[in-house]
């Protein structure tokens, strides 16, 4: 029923629209007449109007056929544009051809002038019948969401800007109104996009925020440099108003530039830098047709391990976990992304060295990441035996696993922290890279580890906890004013693993180049502004002091490691540092024997084994 109603309003307005045509091509012959003897109609010969309306038949089917042929009956006038505007004046000049055509076959004489004139007063009657009720529509909107429309300023009077104030003005699913435009480029301070004017450039923000009562900026800038973006947030983040931006350049190339597409100023844009971008196309080729099995898949980096790899067409994804919610969500999202992906999902505990060993016999893995580990630094300060248990009993069950069943590759996620550790979570990451190193010289498997600092939004990292605390009204709790961090978001970190990975040859810990490092009261601040309040005064800042094994700073080479450099700048080798293997390995039977007692020591045990790690004792 619905749809015969819609089908009946079609045929009823492509009909209205005929009728229209056919009267105004009447009018247009007579007003052409009109207008060639300036208004005097008493001074028109007969003959003209005679012979005109005689032939006005023939016309009318020839510009009906026109028209239909230029789709002036099947446009969506609602959004109507250029396009259909040239389409209005190509379809009436060529009636104005038809009518000189018909007139010239059937020997009428007319003045000269006769045919431009009617081709004139044609378009403005059809111009008026499809471009009025868009301008009324406008008129309308304008009026009556003009009081509870959000003003809006978008920076960047390109391509992309010109796109968005246009939509804008054109929906009616979009309660904004753009009152003003900033652009950098002084030659188009002063002039006007789709009637909105270019008032200034990124330094004029501030001020026009105040005068035009701004409340949300849209930087329309897809295709600036990470920096440029940098330091226009840095201006637009201290006027209080939401921001939006478009993501990046490909939606404008595409045609994509779109309300739907804005999305939230987040902290990653305010790094200042260019995301790290890896061609794992050529360097995932040894993943195609493999068995990979990932460790800890359910976390933060362990999932992106498994959503990067999926894409290079592995023979098996064997994604393991202990913890069921997560891993959940990421079976049910990759079987969703990648249905033909042979994708195996287990419930499993690294502890467990029966459960590994099946897992390993049962699937043969060809490549592990190794991502499971307890990494939250103070929890693992007030529960010292579980990070040992966890981390170095655990990596130590899949390392013996991956050996006993001839796995080709292991590559094992390590951290900053592992470098001189002042907390035990580094420090029972330092013993895993020393298992790593000694079982690479004794197995046909090649061992290696990745380490790199924070990761932007990953579970327990700071980001999440801010803006939780911003969303309560504050405070927001930073440990101390200097604590710095190197940051990376999780997609740049791991794709930089797996090139790693690809680079490997046995024996390796691959230090990943995190950038400039980032304060992170100064992170907490800009979290602040980017919610659209004021540190200091809407929301506070407190400062609680380190935590337990926490850092000012964090490193990512110790003293005795040199670095090698890769193909990748981003990625280099830290030199392996020579150790007794045979008494290492004691030292872990040893620690195996005594953690599972619950000592309230352990940390001295550790201690030994990492000589460089220096607790609060």
């Amino acid at each position: 029923m619905k749809i015969w109603i819609e089908g009946n309003q079609i045929l009823l307005k492509r009909a209205f629209l005929i009728l229209y045509d056919v009267l105004a091509v009447v009018a247009a012959s007579l007003l052409a007449l009109l207008i060639r003897y300036e208004g005097h109609v008493i001074e028109i010969p007969r003959i003209y109007v005679h012979k005109s309306l005689q032939y006005i038949p023939v016309i009318i089917i020839v510009t009906v056929v026109i028209f239909y042929g230029f789709r002036l009956y099947s446009s969506l006038w609602t959004f109507a544009g250029a396009p259909e505007l040239i389409n209005i004046t190509f379809a009436c000049a060529l009636s104005s051809l038809a009518q000189m055509v018909v007139m010239v076959v059937f020997d009428v004489r007319m003045p000269r002038s006769y045919y431009f004139l009617y081709g004139v007063s044609l378009w403005i009657l059809v111009f008026l019948s499809r471009f009025s009720y868009r301008g009324i529509r406008t008129l309308i909107k304008r009026n009556a969401s003009g009081a509870i429309s959000s003003r809006v300023m978008i920076v960047g009077a390109g391509a992309a800007g010109n796109m968005l104030v246009k939509e804008i003005r054109n929906s009616d699913h979009v309660s904004k109104r753009v009152v003003c435009i900033v652009d950098d480029d002084r030659s188009k301070e002063g002039s006007f996009l789709h009637g909105v004017k270019v008032m200034g450039n990124r330094q004029n923000i501030p001020e026009l925020v105040k005068l035009y009562r701004i409340d949300e900026i849209i930087i329309a800038m897809p295709s600036a440099p990470a920096r440029e973006i940098k330091e226009i947030l840095d201006v637009c983040k201290e006027t209080g108003c939401e921001l939006k931006r478009l993501p990046g350049v490909y939606q404008l190339v595409n045609g994509e530039v779109a309300i739907s597409k804005l999305k939230e100023v987040d902290v990653n844009d305010l790094l200042g830098r260019e995301p790290v971008k890896v061609d794992l196309s050529t360097i995932m080729d040894y993943v195609a047709g493999k068995t990979v099995l990932v460790t800890g898949g359910g976390g933060s980096i362990g999932s992106e391990i498994c959503r990067q790899v999926a894409e290079h067409n592995p023979k098996m994804l064997v994604l393991v976990d202990i913890y069921e919610n997560t891993t959940y969500d990421i079976q049910n999202e990759l079987r969703n992304r990648y249905p033909e992906l042979n994708l195996v999902v287990l419930i499993a505990s690294v502890r467990n060295t029966k459960r590994m060993d099946i897992i390993f016999e049962t699937y043969r893995p060809d490549i592990v990441y190794h991502a499971a580990a307890h990494k939250h630094v103070p929890l693992m300060e007030d529960s010292p035996n579980e990070a040992v248990k966890n981390n170095v009993l655990g990596t130590w069950k899949v390392v013996q696993a991956a050996d006993k069943w001839k796995v080709k590759r292991f590559v094992m996620i390590s951290t900053d922290k592992a470098v001189n550790p002042t907390n035990i979570m580094g420090a029972t990451k330092r013993i895993c890279e020393m298992i790593i190193q000694t079982y690479n010289n004794r197995s046909k498997t090649e061992f290696v580890a990745v380490r790199f600092g924070n990761v932007l939004g990953s579970n327990g990292s700071v980001i999440p906890l801010f803006k939780k605390q911003i969303e309560q009204g504050g405070p927001v709790t930073v440990t101390h004013p200097d604590i710095i961090r190197y940051f990376m978001t999780i997609p740049e970190a791991v794709s930089l693993v797996l090139q790693a990975g690809a680079y490997a040859k046995g024996g390796e810990i691959f230090v990943l180049d995190m950038g400039e490092p980032v304060k992170i009261a100064d992170l907490a601040r800009n979290l602040i502004l980017l919610s659209g309040h004021r540190p200091g005064e809407d929301i506070q800042i407190i400062y609680t002091g380190l935590r337990p094994g926490e850092k000012l700073y964090e490193e990512m080479l110790m003293h005795e490691e040199g670095l090698q450099n890769t193909k990748n700048k981003l990625i280099h080798i830290g030199k392996p540092i020579k150790m007794d293997e045979g008494h290492f390995m004691m030292q872990l039977e040893n620690l195996k024997d005594y953690v599972v007692q619950e000592p309230e020591d352990i940390r001295k045990w550790v201690q030994e084994i990492v000589p460089t790690y220096h607790p609060k004792l």
